[in-house]
């Protein structure tokens, strides 16, 4: 070893002081010779000391717990290794995934499934078999019917031990066409759900999936989740799609985490939007913890050697990628994973439900209290400045959690060197790292309260039938859940007399909520039953009772049991309803809705969940609510405008003209409420003079509003937004006048977002023809505009070709996009202004504002080049738009990480920033990030907290591209002594 090798190694494991300096003294020697070393020799080896493997023991004495808990070592290598999901047979027995493929040699076919027995009852795991081998990258387990589904992508298996030897000799071939294309996004996390069902999260990579040899039967899962039924193999798409990590809590709710976003409810199924085409919905995953989705964590661990030298070349330019600041990448979220809802009795009753969280890259583990007030719930830190759990070794790598059958919470720790995706490493590094050791090493850890002791797992393979029924309602979740599947597995019909009772009458909620699903499994369920649920004392059982309504067959004899929960105090309670009433064919249901909907009009949610409900009773329900002078005039009126539009798209004449008989008592005097409605109609044939009188004396009303300079700002908006509800020929004067007035930004840009709304071709005449005098943010809602129409585009080109409009003052991006226009002058044009335009290389760029890192720089001017650039996609000091990334999260990786997002922003895309175009079936277009996709609309998020979201149905085309939303070449408008106090600043604000 070198000096510099050696030092490292030594004090690699030594206090953290110790270890920082020695990291700080290797940056600085090394950074004095950079350019000999990096332009010449480009060998690191000597920067990159290996991080040598504690013993379990050794590891232990690194880890630190909250104050009031312990952890145990319960497994550790040879036993485990590479483990990544772990589940308990019925018989306390606990099978390990080992994904010992990670993260390189998946076609090596090296991984397996263990299962570990601990025969002594010590509460120690000390025997292992191999139960299946030459798996490909496993990721999830669950047993059934004494067997086991394994997630092995692209495939679903299920495999058992025929003979009694502890090796499974048989496997099936379940389900197949997960993706795999990124060994972090790969479907994960098998969940036994109240409904029978094993529940899967499906990751980022998504996938086409099918039974095997019938792929035309494929669903696509991308952005979502699925169930599937463990004896028929029936697949259903369920809300979610997040990372890695899903669970449920005691009542069904459900929670995902995803990277950099810890913890996410899913606030609806999918399966109830996906029943009307018509209503565009918002994303059914609500980022949930108070102090945001990348929050703050406090590691103990020290950054590896690798990521410094990493974030210096990526600084040089020696190796593409986003820069992490010498050394500080860490501080907040960026391997979020394996969130688990603590659902034991280990703890005490105070800590029941907590959200655990880890952090693979940070080597901890968080944990947050879910609060809940109505549908959407919150999480906040429990550990001011600390966390749950936390370890100074780099090794300790916690993926996954689980309650298990002691009553404690079981953490999963992979146990590897690097983490990292082998994509991120540059060669240069790479070839100095083993990214498979601890290929061999595993551990896994118990966390208990202190003071308290761990029962020896039960063998519920020999319990009865009727004790099984008692379990339900055990304090511990896998003792319930266990019972749950075993009598599902039994299926002895002998047992439902027991279970009715149970239902009514079990001491705990969660045991009469299992009960009744147990009957449905058995198809048992019947009418007096479901009837004493609907009236049970605890609000989820109320909720759930209505869930098993949906599909029982005499659920129509229920009519009256049902009507009341319309008045039930709880909030969920009524949101459910809201969903489920659409599956009754209640004789009530028109009426229903519309009472929902008045007692929960400052409830988005419940008023989504009518939306999907309301089918051909749409026309009543918004006769009923229209009549009502207190709904039009509440927070909820918009939904008029949803029912009206969902009615028109449905194209029954006969709902049609009950709709609009019902406009007749409709006011001129408030076109702001009465426009949005009766535009709804526009394109039915409405030969009625009323209509058309109304109609225009709104419009010219609303005209009258927006120009009013006595009215409140949020008045004259709404009323510019009623505009495009008539014709280019009634509104253009007053657009362009507002435009013309220089009046507020906020009017003038809400102006030009109506005017691009009409398709006329003298639009795009109309926005160009003042665009010297437009400011640089007009511009850019100026080019949106012009590029959501083909025929704009021509115009702008023409523009551009007679001199009337710079090629350079157009962004590259947009160049690009039309270059893939399936109009021939339109990529033609495109592809010329593409050469004229080209630039030095971004790493050129760079270069020369390098300098700007060196220099002092003014953060109160810096403040001023933010507003003034970058406010459009990022929110500081309650400034902005919160589009892009957050630039706490940039700022913690340093200034370098700053001045390559801005100047390269392309260089290493995060997904969920990347841009998308959309073509539309009108031939309009449409570009953005992608924020929600679910069975009926898709999302788009622009600058200036533009949003649009489009059905599905009127969507022709949708293709990525592959380019980031943040514009390129900022460099046109930000000089270096600019970006030098733009930098200043954003490393200073609070």
């Amino acid at each position: 070893m070198n000096p510099i090798q050696n030092l490292l190694a030594t004090v690699w494991h030594a206090p953290q002081w110790m270890l920082l300096a020695a990291l700080s003294m290797t940056t600085h020697v090394v950074d004095t010779c950079r350019a000999e070393e990096e332009n010449s020799k480009n060998d690191y080896a000597a920067e990159l000391p290996r991080v040598p493997v504690l013993e379990p023991i050794e590891a232990m004495k690194r880890i630190e717990v909250a104050e009031g808990f312990e952890i145990q070592l319960v497994a550790a290598e040879p036993l485990v290794a590479s483990p990544v999901a772990i589940e308990w047979d019925a018989s306390g027995g606990m099978f390990v995934c080992e994904m010992r493929g990670y993260s390189e040699n998946r076609d090596d076919a090296i991984s397996r499934i263990r299962h570990l027995t601990d025969s002594d009852g010590d509460g120690t795991y000390d025997r292992a078999t191999i139960y299946a081998d030459q798996l490909l990258w496993p990721t999830a387990i669950y047993p059934y019917k004494d067997g086991l589904f394994v997630a092995d992508a692209p495939d679903i298996y299920y495999y058992k031990d025929l003979d009694g030897d502890g090796v499974a000799e048989h496997r099936e071939h379940v389900l197949t066409g997960f993706g795999f294309s990124n060994v972090q996004g790969l479907f994960n996390s098998f969940r036994w759900g109240f409904d029978n069902r094993i529940h899967v999260a499906c990751s980022s990579v998504g996938g086409m999936v099918h039974p095997p040899g019938q792929k035309d039967a494929g669903i696509n899962v991308r952005g979502r989740d699925l169930s599937f039924d463990p004896d028929t193999f029936d697949v259903q798409i369920t809300s979610g799609g997040a990372q890695h990590g899903m669970c449920f809590d005691d009542w069904g709710h459900k929670f995902v985490s995803s990277n950099s976003d810890h913890i996410q409810q899913v606030i609806y199924d999918d399966h109830y939007i996906a029943r009307n085409p018509y209503i565009a919905a918002p994303s059914s995953r609500r980022s949930i913890a108070a102090d945001g989705p990348q929050a703050p964590v406090f590691r103990l661990s020290p950054v590896e050697p690798w990521r410094i030298v990493r974030t210096r070349l990526r600084v040089g330019g020696v190796v593409p990628g986003p820069v992490e600041g010498g050394g500080r990448p860490s501080g907040y979220f960026t391997g979020a994973t394996g969130i688990t809802i603590y659902r034991g009795d280990n703890w005490d009753e105070e800590y029941r439900g907590l959200a655990i969280v880890g952090d693979v890259g940070s080597n901890l583990i968080h944990r947050k209290r879910i609060e809940q007030a109505s549908i959407e719930m919150t999480a906040r830190r429990i550990d001011p400045s600390s966390e749950f759990v936390r370890s100074s070794d780099i090794w300790f790598r916690p993926a996954q959690f689980a309650n298990a059958p002691d009553g404690s919470l079981h953490v999963v720790d992979v146990c590897r060197e690097v983490i990292e995706h082998p994509k991120s490493l540059p060669p240069e590094i790479k070839k100095h790292l083993d990214l498979n050791s601890g290929r061999d090493r595993g551990r896994i850890f118990r966390i208990i309260q202190k003071g308290t002791t761990t029962r020896t797992n039960p063998d519920l393979k020999l319990v009865s039938d009727r004790q099984l029924t008692v379990l339900l309602n055990h304090p511990n979740a896998w003792h319930r859940e266990t019972a749950s599947r075993l009598i599902y597995e039994r299926q002895n019909q002998k047992l439902a007399p027991s279970l009715v009772n149970f239902a009514a009458n079990a001491s705990r909620a969660q045991g009469r909520i299992h009960a009744l699903y147990a009957l449905k499994g058995m198809d048992r369920l019947d009418t007096q039953t479901i009837r004493v649920a609907l009236a049970d004392r605890h609000p989820q059982v109320r909720r759930h009772a209505l869930r098993l309504l949906e599909t029982y067959p005499q659920r129509a004899k229920l009519a009256d049991a049902v009507s009341p929960l319309a008045n039930d105090p709880n909030p969920e309670v009524r949101y459910q309803l809201a969903f489920s009433i659409a599956e009754f064919n209640h004789p009530k249901q028109a009426t229903l809705l519309t009472q929902l909907a008045i007692q929960n009009s400052d409830s988005p949610w419940t008023r989504l969940a009518i939306l999907s409900s309301v089918g051909d009773t749409a026309s009543e329900v918004f006769a009923e609510l229209i009549a009502l002078e207190s709904f039009r005039s509440s927070n909820a009126a918009q939904m008029l405008v949803k029912l009206a539009q969902i009615i028109v798209r449905q194209k029954n004449p006969d709902s049609i003209a009950s709709a609009m008989a019902s406009l007749a008592g409709l006011s001129d005097s408030n076109p702001n409420f009465a426009l949005p409605i009766l535009g709804a109609f526009r394109s039915v044939n409405t030969n009625t003079d009323g209509y058309h009188r109304t109609f225009s004396k709104l419009i010219e009303k609303a005209c009258d509003q927006a120009l009013n300079p006595d009215l409140i700002l949020s008045r004259r908006l709404s009323a510019l937004d009623s505009l495009a509800l008539g014709n280019w020929q009634q509104v253009a004067e007053t657009l362009e006048e507002i435009i013309r007035k220089n009046s507020s930004t906020e009017l003038t840009n809400r102006a030009l977002f109506v005017a691009a709304k009409f398709p006329e071709r003298i639009v795009a005449d109309w926005l160009i023809q003042d665009w010297n005098r437009q400011t640089p943010e007009r511009r850019k809602m100026v080019i949106e505009s012009i590029f959501a129409r083909p025929e704009r585009i021509k115009t702008l080109f023409d523009s551009i070709s007679s001199g009337k409009i710079s090629v350079s003052e157009i962004p590259r991006s947009r160049y690009t996009v039309a270059a893939n226009s399936r109009d021939k002058v339109i990529k033609q044009q495109a592809l010329a202004f593409l050469r004229e335009t080209a630039t030095a290389s971004r790493s050129e760029i760079f270069s020369r504002y390098r300098n700007a890192l060196e220099n002092g720089g003014d953060p109160q001017h810096g403040r001023t080049v933010f507003r003034k650039h970058c406010a459009s996609c990022h929110r500081v000091e309650e400034t902005g738009y919160p589009l892009g990334p957050s630039l706490a999260a940039v700022k913690s990786r340093g200034a370098e990480a700053i001045l390559t997002n801005v100047i390269d922003p392309n260089l290493e895309v995060n997904p969920q920033y990347i841009n998308y175009l959309l073509l539309k079936t009108d031939g309009s277009s449409a570009t953005g990030m992608i924020t929600s996709e679910n069975a009926t609309s898709v999302t788009l998020k622009r600058a200036e907290g533009a949003s649009e979201t489009i059905l599905r149905e009127d969507i022709e085309q949708m293709q990525s591209s592959k380019k980031s939303i943040m514009p390129e070449e900022l460099e046109k408008s930000i000089s270096p002594a600019e970006m030098s106090d733009l930098i200043r600043y954003l490393m200073e604000v609070q």
